[in-house]
Parts: C-alpha cells; sequence; structure tokens
C-alpha cells in the first residue's frame, strides 16, 4: 500500500510537469510563426572569416513570403552590381560587367559557395516553414549562454532537402534557434551556426548576428549581421522578375 500511495503521489508530481512540455510541431510552428513574414527589405553585412584573411560584404535584400527573394550586392567595388534572384526552387545569379550575364544555379552548382562564404546557395534558398519538411522530437531541455532551450531532434520526411537531420536548441521565451547543428544522412557534421545576438522588432524576436560553420572548411565561419529590416512594405512585383536583375 505504501508503494502504491508513493507511485500516486510521484504522478500527480510529474504530470503537471510534462504537461507542460510542447511537442515538437508545436515547438517548430512558433519558430516559423517568428521568422516567416510576408513582405520586408533588409540591408545587412557578411564577414567571411577565411584562412587568407577577412572580407566584407554589404547587401540589400527584398523578400515576398518564402517564394521570392531578389538581393543586390552593395560593397565592395569589386562585387557590387552583382544580383541574386529566387524564385520558388530556381536561382539566378547576374553578373555585371565585363560578363553581363545572368547564370542558373541549379542541381551540383547549388552546393557551392556563396561569395566564398559558409553558407551555399542551399542554405540561402532555404525559406519554407521547418514543419513542412521535417518531424520533431523533444530530447530535452537545457541551458545555452543563459538562456532556458528546448532541445529538438529533426528528421526530414522529404527528399529534396540539404541536410537530413538537424539538432536545434530553441529559446523557450523567445522562440529563436540559438544553436543549430545540420547533418548528413551519414551522421557526418555539415554546418553548425549560431545566433550570436538578438533585437526585438514588430512584436517578435529576431536574430541580430548569426555566425555559420562549415564543418569540412578550415576558416572561422562566417558572420552574418542583419543592419536593418522594415516589415509590410510595399514590394512592386517588378522587383522580383529576371528583368530586374539587369536594371
Amino acid at each position: 500500500m505504501k508503494y502504491i500511495i508513493l507511485a500516486v503521489l510521484m504522478l500527480g508530481i510529474f504530470i503537471p510537469v510534462n504537461a507542460q512540455i510542447p511537442s515538437g510541431d508545436d515547438i517548430l510552428k512558433r519558430i516559423d510563426q517568428n521568422q516567416v513574414f510576408d513582405k520586408a527589405i533588409s540591408t545587412s553585412t557578411m564577414i567571411i572569416h577565411s584562412r587568407t584573411g577577412d572580407r566584407t560584404i554589404k547587401s540589400k535584400a527584398w523578400s515576398s513570403g518564402t517564394e521570392k527573394t531578389f538581393v543586390e550586392y552593395l560593397a565592395p567595388a569589386r562585387e557590387k552590381g552583382k544580383k541574386m534572384l529566387k524564385l520558388g526552387k530556381n536561382l539566378w545569379i547576374y553578373t555585371p560587367e565585363p560578363s553581363d550575364r545572368i547564370i542558373t544555379i541549379s542541381g551540383h552548382l547549388l552546393k557551392q559557395s556563396v561569395m566564398g562564404s559558409d553558407m551555399s546557395y542551399e542554405d540561402m534558398m532555404e525559406s519554407d516553414e521547418l514543419r513542412s519538411k521535417y518531424d520533431a522530437k523533444v530530447i530535452g531541455k537545457e541551458m545555452y549562454k543563459d538562456r532556458e532551450c528546448w532541445v529538438l531532434d529533426l528528421t526530414a520526411t522529404i527528399d529534396d532537402v540539404a541536410y537530413f537531420s538537424r539538432k536545434i536548441w530553441v529559446d523557450a521565451e523567445r522562440w529563436l534557434p540559438l544553436k543549430e547543428e545540420r547533418f548528413a544522412k551519414s551522421g557526418m557534421l555539415l554546418k553548425r551556426t549560431e545566433i550570436l545576438d538578438v533585437f526585438y522588432q514588430d512584436d517578435r524576436w529576431l536574430p541580430k548576428r548569426i555566425i555559420f560553420k562549415d564543418m569540412l572548411s578550415r576558416g572561422d565561419g562566417t558572420e552574418y549581421i542583419i543592419d536593418s529590416i522594415e516589415f509590410n512594405v510595399q514590394i512592386p512585383e517588378y522587383q522580383f522578375t529576371k528583368a530586374a536583375l539587369r536594371k
């Protein structure tokens, strides 16, 4: 009888705690709600820490949902005028003089580095909601950089993904993935990302400074800094056309 009473008391203690644990799908939904938006214009700085030194690249981006993105590179001089257009699963790169040409990026080319950074074109193309591509399982709760985080294992539900599985540490209050590890189907760790700084705007927490590390590269990673962002802005549809690449 003592053991039965003890078991009942333990159930009374643990059930309310477990009831507060959100499902993996619920957490992914919160992440998507926080980071997926309708229309936005942003400026950013990318600092590439390579073995030969640091390179800084500035750009401006126009976005409409998850399907349309237009990027124009502003500096340095050697990169100025280069542009990128994403429409759904299609990606084009425009290079001004002397070549003045538009290149379609597809197939194995999507795995190439963007401007020598730790990000690939596949990474740049990833804008769909995580819930549409992954199943998530909550495996615990940990402190990460003084923030309480849910730890999730993600497994791909479709074949057309850059990473078969992921492990993410999600801020339990701000619903930002503060750290992420991305794996190949073999289990090899391919990429690691960390959010180093955040900011609050328009009722949502956003990453201010992120570091990407290609685990197969010898460099010290690539910093991506959001300098400014405006939501719910008017963007003409012409901005998301191939004609705009040469404008």
